[in-house]
Formats: structure tokens, C-alpha cells, sequence
């Protein structure tokens, strides 16, 4: 199996080191990401310019890695048609420093990553943790090697599109793996007047809303200590969304917690 990692927080993340290390036990591996942080920035395409990859020192031994001086989707749009020349069977992005909850998904550069395997026609998989440290880090690539190879047996639907997201907790305290929808709402955006003496000027402001009583979406299976287990399709290109239930994830808890 052949298996195209990108991230959108850098060539340098520590998510993307400790994803690298595991997928690379069970699979040969590509690594093709960001020079630097890139988060919130969406599918946005570097088609106005060049975009330069260079190939770097390795994450892990015998690696093949690439730094690119442009967007996640750059990355993998380059990985997939110039770089990775034995082929990609599989894109998993990540792990990416904080949650990609409900609407985050439009603007994630690591879901966004992930969307352009899922266009080429690949099976893809964007993976978050809500608390960036090293249990939840390891757990993640530990998550995205049992997907792996349940994509690789069969197991799962190849044409899949997984936004992954772990709730800030240790192994042992995580409930289960819901398959959940994404809420209405996870950010929302305000507007400051700044003024620099000449003329007002403006900054965005984020801001993360964590709460949701809706049953099965995202927020609310990570408040309640799950794992969240979302599928995303592309409805403008019609795309046919195969039929993801819980069942499908069976014993996908033990798994983990015995790995």
C-alpha cells in the first residue's frame, strides 16, 4: 500500500512526524506538506504562480519527503501529479494541532488536504486531536493505521472521505467511535475597527464555539468523549457517498486500546 501523508500546520509539526512514523510500519509512505503553518486557509490553489517542492532531510529513515512552498491542496495536487511516482493509493492528513469540528471543514486546510486525495478519486482521511499532546498525537496515528488497513482489506469503502477527530482525553477514558454528521456550527467570525493614524483598518477575529446538543454530530460525540468519525462527499460533483454506519467501525475501540 502506498499512502500519501500531507498536514496543513507544517513540514516540521510534530502531528505530522508521529503519523509518519506509524503509517510507515504498515505501508510505504510519501510525505509531501507545507513548507510552514498553513491552518485556516481552506482549498485555496496556488495557480497565479509557481510553486516550488524541495526534497528534504526525512522525518523518519528512508522516508521520502517533500517541503512545498504553497497550500495543503498544492501539496497534494503535486504529490499526485508529479512527486509520489509509485503511485498513492490512500491520503491521510495530519494530524492536524487542535479540532476540525462542524463548519470547520470549509475553511480546515487539513480536511482541505484530504478533499483533493477524495477528487483524485483516492480514499482519504483528515485526522485532528482536540488536545495536542503526545498520548492523544500517538493514539491518532495509531487510528489512522487500523483505517489503513481495514481501506487496504476491503474492510471499508474505497471511495471514502473520513474526517477524524479525537476528543482531549486519554485512551483508556475514550467511550467509543461514532459515525456522526458535522454540526451547523463550530466558529464564527467578528470584525475589529483598528485605526494606524491614517485610515481604519480591520482584523478578523475567530472564535470557537464547543458546545452542541444535536444528536450524532461531530461536537456532540467529542463532548461526550468519542471519537468522531465524520464522511464527507463533494455534492457538486455528484459524487455517490457510500453507506457509513457504526457497524462498520466495530471493535475498532479494542483494537486501538490493544495495539
Amino acid at each position: 500500500m502506498n499512502i500519501l501523508v500531507t498536514n496543513d500546520d507544517g513540514i516540521l509539526a510534530d502531528g505530522l512526524r508521529v503519523l509518519v512514523e506509524e503509517l510507515s510500519k504498515i505501508a510505504r509512505v510519501v510525505v509531501v506538506a507545507p513548507d510552514r503553518e498553513q491552518s485556516v486557509i481552506g482549498t485555496a490553489i496556488s495557480l497565479r504562480r509557481p510553486v516550488r517542492a524541495y526534497s528534504v532531510e526525512p522525518l523518519v529513515p528512508e522516508v521520502e519527503t517533500y517541503s512545498v512552498e504553497g497550500t495543503p491542496s498544492d501539496s497534494v495536487i503535486l504529490a499526485l501529479g508529479k512527486l509520489a511516482k509509485d503511485g498513492v493509493d490512500l491520503v491521510v492528513s495530519g494530524i492536524n494541532q487542535g479540532p476540525n469540528l462542524g463548519d470547520d471543514v470549509i475553511i480546515s486546510g487539513t480536511v482541505s488536504a484530504a478533499l483533493q486525495g477524495y477528487r483524485y478519486g483516492l480514499p482519504a482521511l483528515a485526522f485532528s486531536v482536540y488536545s495536542v499532546d503526545n498520548h492523544s498525537l500517538s493514539t491518532a496515528a495509531k487510528l489512522a493505521v487500523l483505517l489503513a488497513k481495514r481501506i487496504d482489506s476491503n474492510a471499508l469503502p474505497t471511495n471514502i472521505f473520513l474526517n477524524v477527530n479525537l476528543p482531549a482525553l486519554p485512551l483508556a477514558q475514550i467511550r467509543g467511535a461514532k459515525v456522526t454528521r458535522p454540526a451547523s456550527q463550530s466558529h464564527s467570525f467578528t470584525v475589529e475597527e483598528e485605526h494606524d493614524g491614517n485610515e481604519a483598518r480591520y482584523r478578523l477575529r475567530y472564535r470557537r464555539v464547543t458546545k452542541d446538543t444535536n444528536s450524532r454530530t461531530d461536537i456532540w460525540a467529542i463532548d461526550r468523549g468519542n471519537i468522531s468519525i465524520t464522511p464527507l462527499h463533494i455534492h457538486l460533483l455528484n459524487k455517490a457517498s457510500p453507506a457509513i454506519t457504526d457497524s462498520l467501525f466495530s471493535g475498532l475501540l479494542h483494537e486501538l486500546q490493544q495495539y
